[in-house]
């Protein structure tokens, strides 16, 4: 039996924290019904490149979900969330605050339906404060909580982290959330409310950023590929241009690294047996390993890193985790059949659970593909959905 077995989830966000949430939770057993629009359904449906008209991003963000195509800005369509709120665990949303409260949905509402209820929302800045209202995406919280500020080389334009991370971090924080609270549950029987932000997600994520600023009034400024007050890491250039990472940062590590790039008199160094030392001299350090990889191949320099183990790795591109064994060895690389016939491959499921693990059930359904059954599960019958069809409120 999986994990979340047993789990009812209603999904009514979309585009990608909360909906990621929900994947997560269908992933390992949960049955996540999503509510989308009729007609359109989710944005994300044509984000980025399609096939077929679909998204493929859609069979990574919605496998193993149910789909039920509902106008929540309906009476009707408000009437069959409650009546689904009603019977399930976990309801997940991510609409601007106040959206909920116009549709008659508001925790109150929901929770005096169904007192177990737990219900995750995600947005911008929270559901207090004075930032509440405004509009927010994840590439904002990004920048609010600091990380933009250090994703760029030093004196340049700050830099996408190149995936939608504030989102994705809010949606894994939501996670985190609903287990919590379905293990309150167990004691209290009582559902709650989790609120999360986009951007405090990410702002859980700065490490020593507030606290040094707080005790030194330091500025952690941007520091490109490095790794500021940990020292050796950093990208380093090998022959042809290429570049590959070491991570040279603990005592015994860096004594290692400078054996096997033929500097033993910086690894017998006192002054650099410990990290403070290094730190002080980094730019000594750092030189001094580039004119060993400089004049090697990428192979040769993580071989021979491998062989003292010195913790690297080249920079991958997708073509290369296609092709690499140990992604295929853990399962990362799953292929799935696609409607027409062809196949196609995408991330595999984490974490990885011992004994109940998560799997891919089904693939990502289409617009209103279980509005039927799932309708007819929560007592309507054939013609009141085809009233409802009529009217446009589900399809």
């Amino acid at each position: 039996m999986s994990a979340l077995a047993g789990l009812k989830v209603i999904e009514l966000g979309q585009l990608i924290a909360g909906p990621f949430a929900a994947k997560t939770l269908a992933d390992f057993g949960a049955d996540v019904i999503k509510v989308e629009p009729p007609g359109a359904g989710d944005p994300l449906r044509k984000w980025r490149l399609l096939k077929d008209g679909t998204s493929v991003w859609w069979q990574i963000q919605s496998r193993n979900k149910r789909s039920v195509a509902i106008d929540l800005k309906s009476a009707e369509g408000q009437q069959l969330v409650r009546t689904l709120a009603s019977e399930a665990d976990v309801l997940i949303e991510n609409f601007r605050p106040g959206s909920m409260e116009q549709w008659g949905l508001s925790p109150d509402a929901l929770l005096a339906i169904n007192p177990r209820l737990i219900m995750l929302r995600v947005s911008g800045y929270g559901q207090t404060g004075p930032y509440k209202d405004r509009p927010g995406f994840g590439v904002v919280a990004e920048a609010m909580s600091g990380l933009r500020h250090l994703t760029a080389e030093p004196g340049r334009v700050p830099v996408r982290v190149g995936v939608s991370i504030g989102d994705t971090l809010a949606a894994l924080h939501g996670v985190i959330g609903i287990l919590m609270a379905l293990h309150e549950r167990q004691r209290s029987g009582k559902g709650q409310v989790v609120d999360v932000a986009l951007y405090e997600a990410v702002f859980n994520c700065m490490e020593s950023l507030l606290p040094e600023y707080s005790a030194f009034g330091a500025v952690r400024e941007a520091a490109g590929s490095a790794l500021p007050g940990i020292a050796p890491s950093n990208a380093y250039r090998c022959a042809g241009g290429a570049y590959v990472l070491v991570a040279g940062n603990g005592d015994s590590i860096f004594r290692r690294l400078m054996g096997a790039i033929g500097r033993p008199d910086l690894a017998a160094d006192p002054t650099l047996a410990d990290n403070t030392g290094r730190v002080a001299r980094v730019m000594e350090i750092d030189a001094a390993i580039e004119a060993w990889t400089s004049s090697r191949a990428v192979e040769e320099v993580l071989s021979s890193l491998e062989a003292v183990s010195v913790p690297a790795g080249r920079i991958y591109t997708v073509a290369d985790i296609a092709a690499d064994p140990h992604y295929e060895a853990r399962g990362m690389l799953h292929r799935i059949q696609m409607d027409d016939g062809d196949e196609l491959t995408i991330p595999g499921i984490v974490p990885k659970l011992s004994r109940t693990p998560g799997a891919h059930d089904r693939n990502a359904p289409h617009i209103g593909q279980d509005t039927m059954a799932v309708l007819q599960s929560i007592g309507l019958s054939d013609d009141q959905i085809a009233a409802l069809r009529e009217k446009g409120i589900v399809s």
